[in-house]
Order: C-alpha cells, then structure tokens, then sequence
C-alpha cells in the first residue's frame, strides 16, 4: 500500500511535467489528483468530498485535474493540453472533462491522437482491432475558443490503478 502512495504523489509531478511547456507560453498549469470521499456534513447530511490521493489503493479511482489560466496579456489561440495516463492506471470510460475543449486519446505513446471510434491497436498477428479504454495512453485537450487575457479553466479524467 505505500508503494501505491507514492505513485500517486509521483504523477502529480509527471502531469506537471508533461504540460510544463504551456507555462512557457504565458499559460499558467496546475496539477492536481484526488479522491472522493464520503463525509457527513453540519447537518447530518451525507456529501461527497475531494480530498488529497495521498495513499492509494489497487481499485482506487483517481481524479487527475490540470487547471489553467492565461497570464500573458496576449490571446491565446490554439491551446493544447496533453496528460499521460500512468503506467499503473486504467482511464475510466468516458471520465475525461473539459468544457469548450476537443478531447482526443492516444494509443501509441503520445505519437497520435484521435477520438475513441477512430482508434486502433494490433494483435500479435499484426491484424487491426478497435482500441478501448485500457489502451489509452495519453488525454489531450485542445481548446476550441482563443483565452483571453486572464481566461481560466480546468480539464480532468478519473483513473484507476491496477
């Protein structure tokens, strides 16, 4: 189990990573993963809550969460955000958010994306079927509108470990 705590912590830092070349761009990235959690609240009420993944479990679903904004004072046309899927994880089927944005998967490292219909892996045998979500490698996030100056927004998926 504390093993699985330090994955965690460890992707926060890889997604981090992986979109740092947008903070370059005036675009400013953080990056977050949670849990859910089921808490009572003052009055007696049953509310879920997001909490720190600091100790993960095999089974466990994580929330990873990129939050951006535009810190230039210049519109930012074409925004592109990409987040690797962790080794140890499987994408949740149909978790990937993003308002305004066009989510497209990849299969093959990062080299391309597109969406899930349009996706395809090979057998041994080198014959084509259609990918599903446990051959999803990378999430990408292209926002559709230009961000103004200031502009703010966030894009997530859920994973769970294996």
């Amino acid at each position: 189990m504390q093993r699985a705590s330090v994955f965690i912590i460890g992707m926060v830092a890889l997604l981090a990573a992986a979109t740092s070349a947008w903070a370059q761009g005036h675009i400013k990235l953080t990056s977050v993963a949670e849990m859910e959690k089921a808490v009572f609240n003052q009055e007696g009420q049953k509310v879920i809550q997001r909490i720190p993944a600091a100790r993960v479990v095999p089974g466990s679903e994580v929330i990873f969460t990129s939050h951006y904004e535009n810190t230039s004072g210049e519109t930012a046309d074409k925004a592109v955000i990409t987040d690797p899927i962790p080794e140890h994880m499987l994408y949740k089927d149909g978790s990937a958010q993003g308002n305004g944005s066009r989510i497209t998967f990849s299969v093959d490292n990062g080299k391309s994306y597109n969406i899930p219909g349009k996706l395809f892996v090979f057998d041994a045998a080198g014959r084509p079927y259609p990918a599903s979500p446990k051959d999803y490698t990378h999430i990408r996030w292209t926002i559709e509108n230009p961000l103004a100056p200031g502009a703010k927004g966030s894009v997530s998926f859920r994973a769970i470990l294996k």
